[in-house]
């Protein structure tokens, strides 16, 4: 990324003679140095409104993440520039504040005001870069927050098409990285792989200028290994793209895209490295971008619920509100806390807003859907989630798609009660999910091959799985999941508790009670407020619940209670 930087400085440096404060705001912007740049802008404007000096000013605070500012910096530039008759000024102003709509205040609707603004106001007028930007930010939000990819497309390429004639680099690698990312999220990832390298090796020699559209191509980047969960890919260019942002200053650009980074982290079980990012950019843009903070949230809440710390997780859930991925927690929180019936409608009611173009938006909820119906028996739900996934999978080539898919069919198979069957599609699962390079995934898909197992009266195959599932577990502190491999396994040994009724007959109505409140995550002092009780009793009740379902932590009480219902 140095070459980058170097290139910009040669690019947009200009000598200035009478040093006006205009042009030294506009020549610390090139350089990088926003709060100069700020001075610079807020010295001009001292002498008199200019509608160039206030955008100067306004993206100065963008970098340093002064939002009010941005706002009112931008919003007079938009009326000057419209008192002057200055259409495509205008509407270049327009479109950024839409982007800041969405990204500060989360108000799409706003948002998406600010774009017909610009549609309208560019209408006619003669072809220029920013009916590239306006397409370029226009197709991002049309791919991520409606799903529209075939759309997207459509946009990226009049970006780069228009891009081309007016002679823009910039805008011509923007449009190009995001119609890297929007065929890799519809599935033709060579494809799109290839054109997001092509991009940012344009970036590494220097060829782009504007330091926003050399963050965008590097994030468009990771967003898409994060699709794909192309690890290795993801890691070779977040490292550049760190380098980049942290000598530039860019804060908005890598707090987002470590969050991408971060989902891959927790892909390949480096649960202390996504942590790191996660806690850090989630933060970062809670503060001073609420507005693009639902992500992080609900990535950190899917670490969360994975690492067994399941009402943190719930409440980044509920946090991220309606971002996909949060929906898509909600479903696997509800089949951790044995609630497979609401997993089920959860999965329904995403898949109801997801179209069936967005194929590879709808894969999660079709897994997760396959897995709920099997356990409740549902074996026509099963079937179908299943058969919807394997022909994604098929047209798809993600690998991770296709171990997902065999998974779903050997759920579908347990189902029908076709347990040999079941036991194939699972022992696929574990090589696919494995040659993915994913250990909670592999280590899971071991426990349901064990279960399997067990029904075919197997217990020393069983076993063996179960003991390679533990294995990889630890590794990555995934409690949870280790305890279920532990109640799996003594229930093989003859040590687990008969049935559901047994076990509800074996606890009283307040342990049963205390034994919900633990699956919130409430420590002892918590439940004795919550139920009116000294500390001392809940400790014996506590006890009494380790006796009884025959576990040793919180979090094996929690799977056992799950396992048999009783939350």
């Amino acid at each position: 990324m140095p070459h980058a930087r170097r290139r910009v400085r040669r690019a947009t440096v200009t000598p200035i003679r009478p040093l006006t404060r205009l042009g030294a705001g506009q020549t610390a912007l090139a350089r990088g140095e926003w709060a100069l740049a700020k001075r610079h802008f807020e010295a001009a404007l001292a002498q008199g409104e200019q509608a160039e000096a206030l955008e100067g000013l306004g993206l100065a605070a963008w970098w340093l993440d002064k939002s009010d500012l941005v706002f009112e910096s931008r919003r007079r530039a938009y009326r000057l520039y419209r008192q002057r008759k200055q259409a495509a000024d205008a509407a270049r102003v327009a479109v950024w504040l839409a982007w800041d709509s969405a990204a500060f205040l989360g108000e799409m609707a706003v948002a998406n005001g600010w774009l017909q603004r610009a549609h309208t106001l560019l209408d006619g007028q003669p072809e220029c870069v920013e009916h590239a930007f306006l397409a370029v930010r226009e197709g991002v939000l049309v791919l991520l927050d409606e799903g529209d990819a075939e759309r997207a497309l459509e946009l990226a390429d009049r970006a780069v098409a228009v891009a081309r004639r007016v002679g823009s680099i910039d805008f011509e690698m923007v449009g190009g990285a995001l119609r890297g990312l929007t065929l890799v999220t519809s599935g033709r990832v060579t494809e799109g792989m290839r054109q997001l390298d092509e991009v940012n090796a344009a970036v590494l020699a220097g060829e782009l200028t504007d330091p926003v559209a050399i963050g965008l191509a590097g994030c468009y980047l990771v967003g898409a290994c994060e699709r794909a969960h192309d690890a290795e890919r993801a890691i070779q260019w977040c490292r550049r793209l760190k380098r980049f942002c942290t000598t530039w200053g860019l804060r908005p650009l890598l707090a987002v895209c470590r969050t991408q980074y971060a989902s891959v982290c927790v892909w390949r079980g480096d649960w202390a490295e996504a942590e790191r990012e996660l806690v850090t950019a989630t933060d970062e843009l809670t503060t001073v971008r609420p507005g693009m903070s639902g992500e992080g949230q609900a990535r950190l809440g899917e670490l969360r619920r994975r690492q067994g710390r399941l009402d943190e997780a719930a409440t980044l859930f509920e946090a991220a509100g309606a971002h996909p991925l949060a929906a898509l927690g909600r479903i696997a929180l509800s089949l951790d806390r044995g609630a497979p019936k609401k997993a089920i409608e959860l999965a329904d009611r995403y898949l109801r807003q997801v179209p069936e173009r967005s194929r590879t938006e709808r894969t999660g909820a079709l897994e997760l859907l396959a897995r709920a119906a099997a356990i409740t028996g549902a074996s026509e739900v099963a079937t179908r989630a299943s058969a919807e996934l394997d022909a994604i999978s098929h047209d798809v080539p993600f690998e991770h798609l296709r171990a997902a898919a065999a998974a779903a069919r050997a759920h579908a198979a347990s189902a029908a009660g076709d347990h040999e069957m079941a036991r194939r599609h699972f022992e696929d699962a574990v090589d696919l999910f494995a040659r993915c390079g994913a250990p909670f995934e592999t280590a899971r898909a071991r426990l349901d091959l064990a279960r399997t197992l067990a029904r075919l009266d197997e217990p020393a195959a069983a076993r063996d799985e179960i003991r390679q599932a533990v294995r990889a577990l630890t590794r990555i502190e995934a409690t949870f999941e280790i305890s279920q491999a532990e109640i799996l396994e003594r229930e093989l040994e003859g040590q687990g508790v008969a049935s559901p009724a047994l076990a509800s007959a074996g606890l009283s109505r307040r342990e049963r009670e205390v034994i919900r409140l633990i699956a919130t995550g409430c420590s002892n002092v918590a439940i004795g407020e919550r139920l009116f009780i000294s500390g001392h009793t809940v400790h014996r009740h506590v006890a009494n619940i380790f006796s009884k379902l025959n576990v040793r932590s919180r979090s094996a009480i929690v799977a056992r209670a799950a396992a048999l219902g009783l939350l």
